[in-house]
């Protein structure tokens, strides 16, 4: 192993020199040469540039790669320069899923059918977010990178010249303000010149590269048009997707949810038990028709809403799913998610029930109903 014994010396001697420097600077001890105003704006901006494209780059990973695992993974594939592989979605995965369920439970049923099409668009949001992964990836991602990674490592490459150039210089000015003697003032001078001409030089060469961050601005916002375009995208496709499932599903759901409140008259109670899967929590749902007014004889001729008696068994507590204006007297209006006690008298339509709500009491529309156990 090649061991320089003089260069590490010669480091250390100007390590200790810089330090006993700065510690003179900070006690106010030592000259320290400013800097003109415009460049020190140029790099307090330069400065609020880098941190705050960095948080931005930082948290925008975050947000497209939520697995800290998945991120490490990535990083090291692109610090060894290979591609990275290609990962599922959890949305493909959870229609992958759905789609085994199915098979398991039997594509000709009801829910086996049902999964394999809530499968099949879950895949399609999943295609979806690895499309928008990629695009912002590339058009967004990279870019910041490109910044953090490149040009700013540029920059502070230079502006670290710039500090040993200026440290140079004070040296050379302290140096000239000791030297006593003629020759060596002219010695001293002739430092100080050469010491301030590469002061100037490289500071310039600081300034414009930092003036170039005005540039990087306007590049980073083209991409930031581009990531909100291909997040507007995405949002745009995932809710066509939603709005076919949904239709696909409302399409569907008359075969696959038959009613379950049918009311047996031969008996005092309900027979019936709530759907396992209210009508409320269907996609799109939307409050029921209301149902044809009772036309059979007997009703109409012998039930009395106030002298209806409720069973001594039979009664039930419903959630109602739905708001209902009651269209007259003998019906019971109704708020959704309220709790009322139901049930049925001989000879009364099967559409409709006896409801009770504290001294209040009507006819109440069953598809309006959630019958709880």
């Amino acid at each position: 192993m090649d061991f320089n014994v003089k260069k590490l010396a010669s480091d250390a001697g100007v390590f200790f020199t810089r330090a006993v420097q700065y510690t003179e600077e900070k006690l106010g001890q030592a000259e320290k040469t400013e800097l003109d105003a415009h460049l020190e704006n140029l790099i307090a901006r330069a400065d609020c540039t880098k941190n705050w494209t960095e948080k931005i780059f930082r948290q925008t990973e975050v947000l497209l790669q939520p697995n800290p695992s998945a991120r490490i993974e990535e990083f090291f594939y692109e610090k060894l320069d290979r591609k990275i592989p290609s990962r599922i979605t959890n949305a493909e995965l959870l229609g992958q899923y759905m789609q085994d369920a199915a098979k398991e439970f039997g594509a000709g049923t009801p829910y086996g059918s049902t999964l394999i099409t809530v499968g099949e668009f879950q895949r399609r949001l999943g295609g979806a977010e690895r499309e928008f992964l990629q695009m912002s990836a590339i058009n967004f991602l990279t870019p910041l990178r490109n910044f953090l990674e490149g040009d700013w490592k540029t920059i502070s490459k230079e502006r670290r010249l710039l500090e040993n150039r200026r440290l140079d210089l004070d040296v050379c000015k302290a140096r000239l303000k000791k030297a006593k003697l003629a020759e060596a003032k002219a010695a001293a001078e002739h430092e100080l010149r050469v010491a301030q001409t590469e002061f100037d030089r490289q500071a310039e060469v600081t300034r414009l590269l930092l003036e170039g961050i005005s540039s990087t601005h306007v590049n980073h916002l083209r991409c930031l048009h581009e990531f909100v375009e291909a997040q507007a995208a995405y949002y745009t496709q995932c809710h066509k997707h939603m709005q076919d499932l949904q239709k696909e599903l409302s399409s569907a759901s008359g075969d696959t949810f038959p009613n379950a409140f049918a009311v047996n008259a031969s008996t005092s109670g309900v027979s019936a038990g709530p759907s396992p899967l209210s009508a409320a929590t269907l996609p799109g749902a939307s409050p029921p028709s209301r149902p044809p007014n009772p036309s059979n004889a007997l009703e109409s001729s012998t039930l009395k809403i106030e002298e209806v008696k409720p069973p001594s068994t039979g009664t039930r507590k419903a959630k109602v799913l739905y708001d209902y204006d009651a269209a007259d007297t003998s019906e019971l209006s109704l708020l959704a998610d309220e709790l009322i006690t139901v049930y049925t008298v001989p000879g009364m339509d099967p559409d409709w029930l006896i409801g009770e709500r504290g001294n209040l009491k009507g006819k109440v529309p069953v598809t309006y109903l959630e019958l709880l156990s």
